[in-house]
């Protein structure tokens, strides 16, 4: 045994290429190659080669295994044969006879930060290599003294599947022959200081169910899709003047089957598309579904962010689901959170024993709020990581939109951080300028590569330009979620009505900065959970006037300018607070329940603004334009109703939106309109069929020549108690 293999067997050698395998060498006077293998456990074991077999002779009883052969070699893969006891014979391809996977242009684009498809790459790919069928691994780990595969295709044995090094890439790659889909497996990595960490892969497209933590190899490679005509139209489409009615899911606890079980995906296919689809929803919005290990994060503390998680199905399941929605019509949109990841010591952190993913320092490093770690925005590699991340699932899960999670606690290097405890960026000034850099390449890339698909920042400060182009000064993103909206309108709805007079600029403060942004309206799973109530429980009063609230809060949000979104069991007043551990209270809609008529009530009315929302342009073409809204008057604090206007591209195509924010019915309330004629009334939520008064207009009525809010022409309105009315000329 040389030097080289003493080192090797003393864990010295990092790259195990350069002891096992082939290697050209002299002995005794003679050119030739030196054979080696390094399988523990084996009593014999022999290379069989194009000219013969080759036995080789044990030279370590750890099982090191060594043969010279004189004469020329054509160094391509053999086979080992190796014989156990107890386990008999075993053939296979000696997985150190094959050259590498990974191009050096890989690498190159990797290191800089530039490869936007690395998740062909890196992670467990199955493939033909040098003609035999095996999976390539590949991990970035530049820190690590050695690397090596852990799995039940090699007992778990450290020893076994050494990776091999490429240079100073910090990648280490081993293709294996034999392995197959579905193979359990880890990284085990020496570190500097000698410990041994045992890592899920970070690139892995599968992991196993939690509390399991190992990767699987699944090949992406086989799924059919069948939305091309969906993918197509998304190409062309100008979402900032199109319809978004978002339902907002967590799919865990949407619905249960009939074990209260979860779901699986394709289940879910059979009842969410359905249901989608006739409540008039064109959009799903799925709460995370990256792999995570703890359902009470509800997917936002991920572990594994190329792997779908586990708990509802495989990969091609969610892909079936997504398919599924697209054949009908339905966008798809997933939470994505770069902003953060946990500290389960399988996943990410301290990866190589070093602050690969995260920052060293913890000021900039540890997430205050939630107890986790942040991305060092600043490393190509890591940049590189997050950015494909994005781009990976509308690649290969065909996603239309990201909403990207917790932007503010990105954006600000202070974010929930006492002075003294962050660091401020070059300029001595508070906002992370490699953050920034991040999400405007991952807008910037993700526009060009897939025409049509979009993001949503949820972010909640007064940063400028969130919502335009990178080319223009803006960060990118196509829309932003109107934070400040959710939160005045809670609070305006929430009070008594008596009181709401003197809290109207809730109600209309959002009108003074609604075009800053391209805005999307969101009542979320955040507003509904942990003591908040549910958005049923906010409204005041006995049953009737919180479902005519809970009508006028929702028609309040589809009349005003922006895109909408609904969490799950706001449509039909989900009563009791939103449980992650259970199903919704679908009994509310039951033939048995006292009050079901209220709640039914108010699934139709959601269902038919939905239906208004999409077949009245005036509604959504211009959304993000002041053209789109005028104010007819907000300044009637004693009765506590306001009234507006929106209109599509085409001026004439009006529709008058009255609200009464009282339980008093308002005879006789005269209100200036723009033209005269007859208007029509075309959404009334104060119905019988939404269980409301059924107090209205008659159908409509002709204009009166009375000026009014400064307009020639008027209406003389009969205003239901806590309702909206929707006109149309």
């Amino acid at each position: 045994m040389d030097k080289q293999a003493k080192l090797f067997m003393a864990g010295q050698i990092s790259d195990p290429f350069s002891v096992l395998g082939t290697h050209p060498s002299r002995q005794g006077g003679l050119s030739g190659t030196v054979f080696r293998a390094y399988i523990p456990g084996a009593r014999q074991v022999a290379a069989l080669l194009p000219s013969g077999r080759l036995e080789l002779a044990r030279v370590d009883p750890e099982g090191l295994f060594e043969s010279f052969q004189a004469g020329p070699h054509d160094f391509q893969p053999y086979r080992l044969e190796a014989l156990f006891e107890p386990g008999g014979r075993s053939t296979f391809y000696d997985a150190y006879s094959f050259g590498p996977v990974l191009s050096e242009y890989d690498l190159f684009l990797w290191n800089q930060g530039n490869h936007y498809q690395i998740y062909h790459k890196l992670g467990a790919h199955p493939l033909t290599h040098q003609g035999v069928k095996g999976v390539a691994f590949a991990v970035w780990a530049p820190s690590a003294r050695q690397v090596s595969l852990v799995g039940d295709g090699n007992f778990w044995d450290g020893r076994r599947h050494h990776l091999r090094p490429r240079g100073s890439s910090g990648v280490w790659e081993l293709f294996i022959p034999h392995a197959r889909v579905g193979t359990l497996y880890k990284y085990e990595i020496l570190t500097q200081s000698g410990a041994l960490l045992i890592k899920s892969d970070p690139m892995a497209f599968q992991m196993e169910q939690r509390p399991k933590t190992a990767s699987v190899v699944y090949d992406l490679n086989n799924y059919q899709w069948g939305d091309q005509d969906w993918i197509s139209r998304r190409a062309k489409s100008n979402f900032l003047s199109r319809p978004m009615s978002i339902y907002e899911i967590h799919l865990g606890s949407w619905m249960r089957n009939h074990e209260r079980e979860w779901l699986t995906y394709r289940e879910a296919a059979d009842r969410l598309v359905p249901y989608l689809t006739d409540m008039g929803f064109n959009w799903v919005e799925f709460m995370p579904l990256a792999e995570h290990p703890f359902d009470a994060s509800w997917g936002y503390q991920v572990t594994g962010y190329y792997a779908a998680t586990s708990r509802f199905g495989s990969p091609d399941d969610l892909r079936y689901l997504i398919d599924c929605l697209h054949q009908a019509g339905l966008g798809v949109i997933i939470d994505w959170v770069p902003g953060h990841f946990p500290r389960d010591a399988y996943a990410l952190e301290n990866f190589d024993g070093t602050h690969l993913y995260e920052h060293a320092d913890p000021r900039q490093g540890e997430h205050r709020d939630w107890g986790t770690l942040i991305f060092n925005y600043g490393r190509n590699e890591v940049k590189n990581f997050l950015v494909a991340n994005a781009l990976f699932w509308v690649d290969q899960y065909h996603i239309d939109a990201l909403r990207v999670d917790a932007v503010a606690s990105m954006i600000y290097l202070d974010y929930s951080r006492e002075p003294g405890d962050w660091i401020p960026n070059q300029y001595g000034g508070r906002e992370n300028l490699e953050t920034l850099e991040f999400i405007k390449t991952l807008n910037t890339k993700l526009y060009e590569l897939y025409p049509g698909a979009l993001t949503i920042a949820e972010e909640s400060t007064a940063f400028p330009a969130v919502s335009r182009p990178v080319h223009l000064g803006g960060l990118g993103f196509m829309f932003k979620w109107n934070m400040g909206w959710m939160h005045d309108m809670l609070d305006f709805m929430s009070k008594e009505p008596i009181h709401r007079r003197y809290h109207m600029e809730r109600l209309t403060f959002a009108l003074l900065y609604a075009f800053h942004e391209n805005f999307c309206l969101p009542l979320s799973h955040d507003e509904v959970v942990y003591g908040k109530r549910s958005l049923w429980d906010k409204m005041p009063g006995d049953y009737w006037q919180k479902s005519a609230n809970l009508r006028l809060l929702l028609g309040y949000m589809f009349a005003e300018p922006g895109k909408k979104l609904l969490f799950m069991g706001g449509e039909f007043g989900q009563i009791g607070e939103w449980n992650h551990d259970d199903q919704l209270s679908w009994d509310l809609l039951s033939p048995g329940y006292q009050y079901r008529d209220y709640h039914r009530g108010l699934q139709n009315y959601t269902r038919d603004l939905n239906s208004l929302y999409r077949r009245e342009p005036a509604l959504y073409e211009l959304d993000c334009s002041g053209q789109g809204f005028e104010w007819v008057d907000f300044h009637d604090q004693e009765a506590t109703v306001v009234s507006f206007i929106r209109r599509g591209f085409d001026p004439e195509d009006e529709i008058l939106f009255v609200f009464n924010f009282t339980p008093v019915p308002r005879p006789g309330y005269r209100l200036g309109v723009p033209r005269p004629g007859f208007w029509r009334e075309i959404m009334n939520s104060d119905s019988a069929f939404y269980a409301g008064s059924n107090l209205g207009l008659g159908g409509g009525l002709e204009t009166e020549p009375l000026a009014a809010h400064g307009r020639p022409q008027s209406l003389n309105l009969t205003l239901p108690p806590l309702a909206m009315l929707a006109l149309k000329r």
